[in-house]
């Protein structure tokens, strides 16, 4: 696959591409990459979408560990290689244990999960499968999470489906990376 819409040269992007992209490189990524390499032909949209991946990558409501589990579930249920890639590492860095990575790379249900693993596995698959949660599962959620989890929850899935569908139609070329690609 050809990367449809690959990386612009700084020095080649309009004056309000090169503002949203160096808003990105002067944040916590730090470079303008994965999603932001096709998003960068609309800046604005880029800018909103990064201020909101900001918040949900780095200060949601159910914490860092249980936001790259979701994030995980959405790129698999997209076959997403890029999310896959850059999320795969950081999932287990902040302790998201090899089986279950594999599991959901499988599109199994993974064997052994913490309860508050479980309940943001069942959450998404249900969202993403069903297009909706059941009711014994928001219940859990709100229980677990609050409100603001529960919508926190909701946008991380998305927030990374609407990355996914980017860089699926752009043909986003994969970083190197740790990680076993998607099967």
């Amino acid at each position: 696959m050809e990367d449809r819409l690959g990386a612009l040269p700084f020095a080649a992007m309009s004056a309000a591409q090169q503002v949203a992209a160096q808003a990105v490189i002067d944040g916590p990524r730090g470079a303008l990459y994965g999603p932001f390499v096709p998003l960068i032909r609309s800046p604005e949209l880029m800018t909103a979408a990064q201020r909101m991946g900001e918040y949900l990558r780095y200060r949601s409501a159910i914490g860092t560990r249980l936001t790259e589990l979701a994030i995980l579930v959405t790129a698999r249920h997209w076959s997403q290689p890029v999310e896959w890639a850059i999320h795969e590492p950081i999932a287990r860095e902040y302790g998201i244990s090899d089986a279950m990575i594999a599991a959901i790379a499988a599109r199994e249900r993974p064997p052994a999960m913490a309860p508050d693993e479980a309940l943001v596995y069942d959450f998404c698959i249900q969202l993403h499968q069903q297009q909706r949660v059941d009711d014994a599962t928001y219940a859990a959620a709100l229980a677990a999470f609050g409100e603001h989890g529960v919508v926190d929850l909701m946008g991380i899935n998305g927030y990374y489906t609407f990355l996914a569908m980017v860089m699926n139609a752009a043909q986003t070329a994969v970083p190197p990376s740790p990680a076993a690609p998607l099967p």
